[in-house]
């Protein structure tokens, strides 16, 4: 008779328990981890740095980890799981790429269920970094055009070293050694702290296109051939056209900024000879909107302020340089802050500088022609336009330039001969009703100049003056860029000109999908050109100069 089986099966009944206790362990030790480091359903994680005290928020669905961290934050590399969704960082350290910046903003996860938010989202794409970070890396690529060395400029998230020698001028440390031609950099940074951002694209009124234009046709715009002036864009658009994204109104809720000026991407021909690159006449492209610090005349095209060198971080700040503006002493009636333009035939520079120096002590001239350096120090720009009633602002090399802001700034009264340098370009940023802050002298042709500048300025009421200046100082927080780390508009409690030009965008958007719930055809208009945009016509009178 063969012995019962009763121990032999518990035996091996106790060792499969303890063998699938084990395997449950491994498989819930795996779960842990995965949580830990990414699953699919979409939680979010908070990974600390107590000891650097970096805070970093990442979606557990997204692949993109934008946080600003340093060599030593070991601790906080990871590796992410697929699918980008949600680009949301706390941020408290320094950037390698910064290395001057002194403190970090914070990126909060925005709960999309805010209806404070409805109609504001906004879906970032996360392009490949030789679309913007590598442009950033490699900037000492960049030579004539902007700077011989842009990279000084790159520091503090592209506002450039914090400017400590105020000479009394200044006031704070808000102030940096902006270039005029980083606006999309500081776009970008400001767009990392927007209130509205989202994951879900499908929330989104828009998208942003994160494509340093500026840097990449700088690197490009003397001898180089076309197509490889045309190269980036190219792939640009085609990896843009590629994401689900772009069919739902193909492309036209899409939108970039760029840092130069709309004609430096419109070139109409494939001749060497000529300027710049075709990016707008691209085909996609002509279905998106483009922000720059100069608009062209096609009505896909918008205009917003040049960067200045004043970036506050809380709204006392701003609020104590508008006081300082309103008691400034003038002593000059009028100044000018540039060059003349003799290789440019319909130039005023050279009658403006003439009259200038005629005026005697009245004018206050800045001398910026090449090789002086004037006017590459803010404190010397403040210095002239602080002290002076009226700025002029005569075309330079193309309709615009970003004295317009830095007079502004210094609460100088803005003096126009083109309607081309402010009345067509900064139509969300500047009042409709031109005369409220400015003085528009229009000079068609130069050999029709009849400006008497000296004598027409001192035929201003005292009290037209006064209304004017005041107009002026209370444009000021809509000209200027925050600080792109440590203010945001809940924070700053006015809006800038980020606040100002995405409100712009969002409402343009808005009205084309108007048009489609309509069932109207969206493209009719949307890239159409306007030939008649910086004409003399909508403007009327010779002079338009209430005495």
């Amino acid at each position: 008779m063969e012995k019962p089986m009763y121990g032999k099966f518990c035996s091996q009944q106790l060792w499969f328990v303890i063998l699938v206790s084990f395997s449950l362990g491994v498989v819930l030790l795996c779960f842990d981890y995965s949580a830990l480091f990414g699953s699919d359903n979409g939680d979010v994680l908070v990974l600390n740095n107590y000891e650097n005290g970096v805070t970093t928020t990442v979606d557990s669905e997204s692949n993109h980890f934008s946080g600003n961290y340093s060599d030593d934050d070991d601790d906080i590399i990871a590796p992410l799981p697929r699918n980008p969704l949600v680009v949301v960082v706390n941020q408290t350290d320094s950037v390698a790429l910064e290395p001057t910046r002194e403190k970090k903003g914070v990126v909060e996860v925005k709960d999309e269920s805010d209806s404070s938010c409805l109609g504001r989202y906004i879906y970032v794409h996360d392009l490949p970094s030789r679309f913007n970070e590598d442009l950033v890396k490699n900037c000492h690529l960049f030579t004539r055009g902007t700077e011989q060395n842009m990279c000084p400029y790159l520091v503090n998230l592209g506002l450039g070293s914090r400017i400590q020698n105020h000479e009394m001028v200044l006031l704070n440390d808000s102030w940096f050694s902006t270039n005029q031609f980083l606006l999309e950099v500081i776009f970008h940074n400001r767009m990392k702290n927007y209130k509205c951002l989202t994951g879900n694209s499908s929330l989104a009124s828009a998208i942003y296109v994160p494509f340093y234009a500026g840097l990449d046709i700088s690197r490009r715009l003397w001898g180089v051939r076309t197509s490889d002036r045309d190269s980036s864009a190219v792939d640009l658009l085609k990896w843009v056209a590629g994401k689900p994204e772009w069919e739902r109104m193909w492309g036209r809720d899409h939108f970039l900024v760029a840092g130069r000026i709309s004609w430096d991407f419109r070139r109409q021909t494939d001749n060497e000879s000529d300027w710049g690159s075709k990016l707008r006449f691209l085909p996609e492209s002509k279905n998106m909107s483009m922000l720059s610090v100069e608009s062209s005349c096609w009505n896909n095209d918008f205009a917003i302020p040049y960067p200045t060198c004043f970036h506050p971080s809380k709204k006392d700040q701003i609020l104590q340089w508008q006081d300082k503006m309103r008691r400034q002493k003038r002593n000059y009636l009028f100044s000018f802050a540039g060059a003349p333009r003799p290789d440019l035939q319909d130039s005023i520079r050279g009658k403006i500088i003439d009259q200038c120096l005629a005026s005697g002590s009245a004018c206050r001239l800045l001398d910026c022609n090449y090789g002086a350096t004037n006017c590459d120090n803010p404190v010397n720009v403040m210095k002239v336009f602080r002290s002076s009633v009226f700025c002029l602002q005569p075309p330079g090399d193309s309709y615009t330039r970003r004295s317009i802001f830095d007079a502004i700034l210094a609460g100088c009264i803005p003096v126009f001969f083109h309607p081309g340098t402010a009345y067509a370009q900064y139509l969300w940023h500047l009042p409709k009703n031109y005369t409220t802050y400015s003085l528009y002298m229009p000079v068609r042709e130069i050999k029709d100049w009849k400006v008497r500048i000296n004598e027409t300025l001192l035929g201003i009421s005292e009290d037209r003056v006064i209304g004017l200046r005041e107009e002026v100082i209370k444009l000021i927080p809509k000209i200027i860029y925050a600080d792109p780390v440590s203010s945001k508009s809940e924070t700053l409690e006015m809006e800038d000109a980020f606040d100002v030009a995405v409100k712009g965008i969002l409402e343009r958007i808005e009205k084309v999908r108007e048009l489609i719930r309509e069932e109207k055809d969206p493209s009719i208009g949307f890239s159409d050109g306007d030939d008649y945009k910086y004409t003399f016509s909508a403007y009327g009178g010779e002079l338009n100069v209430t005495i």
